[in-house]
């Protein structure tokens, strides 16, 4: 069934990027378009003041800056040189938080899985002295009111579901990992250019390098173009600036009206609140309790009323896109650089936290075995390790999706029982809670 599932994403219309070599024009592109040219060019590159690095991360977003803790805090890893291109100007100075300050717009619901990793680079620490809300619980329902789930912490044995934190918080204490370590890494507050890709090998020379240092240099870095003119060489090349993504504060209704039509939206959805007992006095999904009572802690809780915004207004483009292939010489993609999904279930920044997770682990691996960290091969087990993953997430996001796009009566009674065995089938609960959480990789639900 899995199978299937995961085989019906490239049934659909998803707009997909390709890996290639080749050199490319194209200002404050993206890693992933400037690779989808097919040109193929070899080059000599001659330069009299080389500034060379094992990596070079275009992007320091949030899945940028955590691939660099987790490089920072890895025994194998810890000793390369990288280089972190974004022109975000925040990232040159300080990031700091004051409480007073209103809240970022944007949120991330980060999991479980997420903050051990956070935790291990020691990057968690700084959010915790900022605003965080962990949540041990959480409810679902079906804007019909025939069906709703409820998930406890509880039943997976868990102190907490996740938590909820502000993107700048999440953002700025990566930074601050990485800022408090001995980490040898350079911040460019500049745009991607261009970048040189060699499918032979690429001489790169400087009056005075040492006979050893330019040896190791032949054959094994990408160019760079900055947007100032200056260059850059890296022997690995990780693209992730994201999908580009454009955001708007949203000014075409008044901030009452807002206000009435999200607690609208929390009071009725467009249908009765769930119940216990649907349809009049009889449950038509009885059977699905097998003979239990429904706890007061099970029971469908009304959602509070929202009284006023904490924070400015925006929207965001909905997009669902995957990459053809993650991994090429020397260039490799994590987060939305890689794949977007839908955020019906805060999943996205997760799914990159988890490629950047996987990514240093394969570098660290390669490494230990004396390979070159640009390799196709080597980066190719972490796109074996992430895509079926991911692609398995979007899927099930996917479906949930499609799902909501239909009002059909039969339909809406089938999802509804969808609601109730997810509420009422133990083994079914745990099995959501664990995939949500980051813990299993594939939905074995389905």
């Amino acid at each position: 069934m899995l199978k299937k599932t995961v085989s019906s994403v490239f049934a659909w219309k998803i707009p997909t990027r390709s890996l290639c070599t080749g050199v490319v024009n194209v200002p404050a592109s993206t890693v992933a378009e400037i690779l989808n040219e097919n040109e193929k060019k070899e080059n000599t590159i001659s330069s009299n003041n080389v500034q060379q690095y094992d990596i070079a991360i275009v992007g320091g977003g949030m899945v940028g800056m955590a691939l660099a803790s987790f490089l920072a805090s890895m025994p194998m890893t810890k000793q390369l040189s990288v280089a972190i291109i974004d022109s975000n100007p925040a990232l040159s100075g300080s990031m700091s938080i004051k409480k007073e300050d209103p809240p970022d717009p944007r949120v991330s619901t980060v999991t479980p899985a997420t903050i051990s990793f956070l935790q291990d680079a020691g990057a968690w620490k700084y959010v915790e002295q900022n605003r965080h809300a962990y949540f041990d619980k959480m409810q679902v329902w079906d804007y019909t009111g025939l069906g709703y789930a409820r998930y406890n912490a509880r039943d997976v044995n868990k102190d907490f579901l996740g938590c909820v934190a502000e993107n700048k918080v999440l953002h700025s204490a990566l930074l601050s990992c990485i800022k408090d370590s001995d980490f040898k890494k350079t911040i460019y507050p500049l745009r991607l250019n261009s970048m040189t890709l060699n499918r032979s090998s690429m001489s790169v020379v400087e009056e005075n390098m040492s006979s050893r240092e330019s040896s190791s240099a032949q054959g094994q870095c990408a160019k760079l173009q900055l947007s100032d003119g200056s260059s850059i060489y890296a022997k690995l090349v990780v693209g992730a600036d994201g999908g580009k993504s454009q955001s708007n504060q949203r000014k075409s209704i008044t901030e009452e009206e807002f206000l009435k039509d999200v607690n609208s939206a929390l009071d009725y959805g467009y249908g009765p609140h769930p119940t216990s007992s649907l349809s009049g006095t009889r449950d038509v999904f009885s059977w699905f309790k097998m003979g239990t009572t429904v706890s007061a802690n099970e029971s469908f809780e009304i959602p509070p009323k929202i009284t006023k915004l904490a924070s400015e207004r925006m929207v965001f483009p909905l997009s669902l896109r995957h990459a053809n292939s993650y991994a090429s010489k020397r260039v490799v993609l994590i987060g939305d650089a890689a794949h977007t999904v839908h955020p019906l279930a805060g999943q996205g920044v997760n799914l990159g936290f988890g490629d950047a997770y996987s990514l240093s682990r394969i570098i660290a691996e390669g490494i230990a075995l004396g390979t070159d960290i640009g390799e196709v091969n080597l980066l190719k087990k972490y796109e074996a390790e992430r895509k079926p993953a991911n692609i398995a997430m979007m899927a099930v996001l996917e479906s949930f999706q499609k799902a909501y796009s239909v009002d059909f009566g039969p339909f809406n009674i089938l999802r509804a029982a969808a609601f109730h065995g997810a509420n009422y089938i133990p083994p079914l609960k745990r099995s959501i809670i664990s995939y949500a959480s980051g813990e299993q990789n594939f939905p074995i639900f389905l």
